[in-house]
């Protein structure tokens, strides 16, 4: 659903509020010495607004904040009614209800909502928000909603001028809220939801990079994840049952490692990197730790997966393997399969754990429905968890394994390296003999020590390891 605020009528007023809005305006302009202001850009301008103080119970928030866009779908019934009335006290209620809430779970209140309440309540009020003339709060919802409940009747608040558009305002909720002085962050699919906001006003990725403090790849990693989760809600759908982006929250690092990994695959592999996407996702629905997803690569289930599915699952799988469909080679008449059967197979898993996730969770399955969707997840988490219990260890044998000779070829590139330096110093008369000597004289121990270590056991030593002994000595000090 599109929240952007422009959408939205502005709220209904007698006129009072804006008569009380420009007299507390004139008020503020003929005290004397410093007055308070608030600083916003609007198209690189810095603009100074005035403070003034207005009452709690007069100020609107704002349905569209950036800060709960993703969380609104957590409850559909009051999602409607916020849609229908997003002035009335009943959409205005779920707006503060969600406001206090966890972005993860919106079932239980946030800690920094507490942290606020609990500074606000100490210290009062530091920072003056923002509204525009109609009392839509453009900055410091989640303030007011901290003050209300510590019953205070009034906010400072910084009004905007009138010339201000929906796109102006929009723009100066984000550039506030992405001050590193901020006093809580976005979540971060909120984050990805006001980025894919400024791509579609049309701003470069060059410009929202900067206004996001970030570099342009990442803000093409974010939009990247952005479409890999609404592709999985789409294929969530079963029923009246589908994944919402908010059940996506608190994944984020282990979205990163997707990305980063599924688009280096790609690039000589692509079926791999669909494979490993597919599993990946499944296992980080399934909440597996990062440390722990990490070992899926592109050969997860045929190594390791495969093993422990039971036969239902591991069923409906294979059949699929039969179910992707066939171009012919034009001139040869030979058809061959359009997407590789595994890829295939390992969609249909994806789609199994994707569709069996919405159902846990939906308000609207059946209780049987239910019941077998919970069938489905413990029995694929279970196959998963032992599956990735093997493949770290494998992974840790593997990396024991490789890590001495890595260690080595660090050494060599290190050499090369000190080589190189001591040629420039040569050149440029500032060669330290002496220092040279006594770090030769440590790299000598060293030496000895490694092929004492490299050497033991070893009764037939390959080419490396025979010079290495030669080298060191090892063959007179034997005799």
């Amino acid at each position: 659903m599109n929240t952007s605020l422009r959408e939205y009528p502005l709220p209904e007023r007698s006129g009072k509020f804006t008569d009380l809005v420009r007299m507390r305006l004139d008020e503020a302009g003929t005290v004397s010495g410093p007055r308070e202001t608030v600083t916003v850009d609007r198209n690189g301008q810095r603009i100074h607004v005035e403070v003034i103080d207005l009452p709690l119970d007069q100020l609107f928030l704002n349905p569209a904040t950036h800060r709960i866009r993703a969380q609104r779908s957590h409850d559909p019934g009051r999602e409607a009614v916020l849609e229908e009335d997003p002035w009335g006290k009943r959409g205005q209620d779920y707006l503060a209800y969600l406001l206090k809430a966890l972005p993860t779970d919106p079932k239980r209140r946030d800690p920094d909502f507490d942290k606020l309440r609990e500074d606000l309540e100490q210290y009062g009020q530091n920072e003056a928000g923002l509204i525009t003339r109609h009392g839509i709060l453009v900055n410091g919802n989640t303030r007011a909603a901290a003050l209300r409940e510590l019953g205070k009747a009034s906010m400072r608040v910084g009004v905007l001028p009138e010339s201000f558009t929906w796109d102006d305002i929009t723009a100066v909720e984000l550039s506030l809220q992405l001050r590193n002085d901020s006093r809580r962050e976005y979540s971060y699919i909120n984050r990805l939801l006001a980025i894919e906001e400024r791509f579609n006003l049309g701003q470069t990725r060059e410009v929202i990079a900067k206004e996001f403090r970030s570099a342009a790849k990442t803000v093409d990693q974010q939009m990247w994840i952005l479409q890999l989760l609404r592709e999985c809600i789409e294929r969530s759908k079963s029923g009246s049952s589908a994944l919402r982006l908010m059940d996506f929250e608190g994944m984020q690092e282990r979205l990163k490692e997707l990305h980063r990994d599924y688009t280096s695959l790609a690039q000589n592999d692509p079926d791999g990197a669909e494979v490993l996407k597919e599993h990946r996702i499944a296992a980080i629905l399934m909440q597996f730790a990062k440390t722990d997803v990490r070992w899926i690569k592109e050969n997860f289930h045929e190594e390791y997966l495969s093993k422990h599915l039971p036969e239902s699952l591991e069923a409906a799988v294979s059949r699929s393997d039969s179910e992707g469909e066939e171009e012919t080679i034009p001139g040869l008449g030979i058809s061959v399969p359009v997407t590789a059967p595994k890829v295939v197979a390992a969609r249909q898993l994806g789609q199994l754990v994707l569709q069996a996730h919405a159902q846990v969770k939906s308000r609207g399955a059946t209780e049987e429905e239910k019941q077998n969707a919970l069938g489905v997840v413990e029995q694929t988490k279970n196959a998963f968890d032992a599956a990735l219990d093997q493949a770290g260890r494998d992974g840790r044998l593997r990396m024991r394994k490789q890590l001495a000779p890595e260690r080595l070829k660090e050494a060599a590139a290190a050499l090369e390296q000190c080589t190189a330096e001591i040629v420039k110093a040569r050149g440029s008369r500032i060669f330290d003999e002496d220092a040279l000597d006594d770090a030769i004289v440590q790299f000598r121990a060293a030496f000895d020590q490694l092929a004492r270590q490299a050497a033991r056991g070893n009764e037939n030593p390959g080419e490396g390891l025979a010079w290495l002994k030669q080298a060191a000595g090892m063959k007179e000090r034997e005799a």
